[in-house]
């Protein structure tokens, strides 16, 4: 498993604002052993004239072995300048992107917000997909609201993305948010199946009389049957995600790249 593990930089987002930051931070990445990056809040890359272009990222990974196998970007732009976004993944050498969040003029229309995402996001994946890019969709817990869908029948805003959205409508799915919203993230994973080529991992700890993010493996989730679940969906990489960290956040790295290695090769088959 340890060939699948990547770092979510928005983990690290106070240690890429400038290029030299981001460069050390990609060294400590190597160090503690991952072999990827989702590159995702890096402020050394961002802004109308960034310090360090795409070309200039593809060099700092090459030179750490590092692979980006991931990102997060702008619904705006992938809407509305696809062939540039298309480059930048092409120069990267990455072929899945995704989006943070459902855009706000979405939100705001419910249930019907989110078809009319599904359906104006249909042109744009296929634009993405020929150029060997996929799309996904990265949740948190507000998409697990339930709402009526006039039938006497309570589904959550999050079962539109999954029963309308198609095949290349791919679900980043972040295993944390899924459980702070009550549901099983594990049924999530299985609905998900073959939609799933990146999953998000933290986990969920009690700390006092409230509950926090914490490193994989330092808290709650239910990682001896997530994981099987995981591989049986066709998850291809395991990007650790922690929004919010309580220590440093590279130990935190460190600390969930040693369980998550740990416990798979504690696994049958590994």
């Amino acid at each position: 498993m340890k060939s699948q593990l990547a770092v979510q930089m928005y983990t690290v987002r106070d240690h890429t604002k400038t290029a030299a930051d981001l460069a050390q931070t990609l060294e400590k990445i190597r160090d503690i052993g991952y072999p990827a990056v989702q590159l995702s809040a890096v402020g050394a890359m961002g802004g109308e004239n960034p310090e360090v272009s795409p070309e200039q990222a593809r060099r700092m990974l090459d030179d750490n072995g590092l692979q980006c196998i991931a990102t997060h970007r702008s619904w705006d732009e992938l809407a509305g300048k696809t062939q540039q976004e298309i480059d930048f993944h092409r120069t990267l050498g990455c072929d899945f992107t995704a989006i943070g969040s459902l855009p706000s003029s979405y939100q705001k229309d419910g249930a019907e917000g989110y078809r009319r995402f599904v359906h104006d996001a249909g042109p744009v994946i296929e634009r993405l997909k020929a150029a060997g890019i996929r799309f996904g969709y990265h949740n948190h817990a507000f998409e697990f609201e339930r709402v009526e869908n006039g039938e006497g029948d309570a589904r959550t805003l999050f079962d539109i993305l999954i029963e309308e959205g198609g095949p290349d409508f791919n679900l980043e799915l972040d295993l944390y948010w899924i459980a702070h919203a009550g549901v099983n993230p594990e049924r999530i994973v299985e609905r998900c199946r073959g939609r799933v080529p990146v999953i998000h991992v933290k986990d969920k700890e009690v700390a006092g009389k409230d509950s926090v993010m914490a490193p994989a493996g330092e808290g709650n989730l239910d990682w001896e049957h997530l994981l099987p679940a995981c591989d049986a969906a066709g998850v291809e990489w395991y990007a650790v995600e922690q929004d919010t960290c309580r220590r440093d956040p590279f130990d935190c790295l460190r600390s969930s790249f040693e369980f998550l290695s740990r416990t798979a090769a504690d696994r049958p088959g590994e």
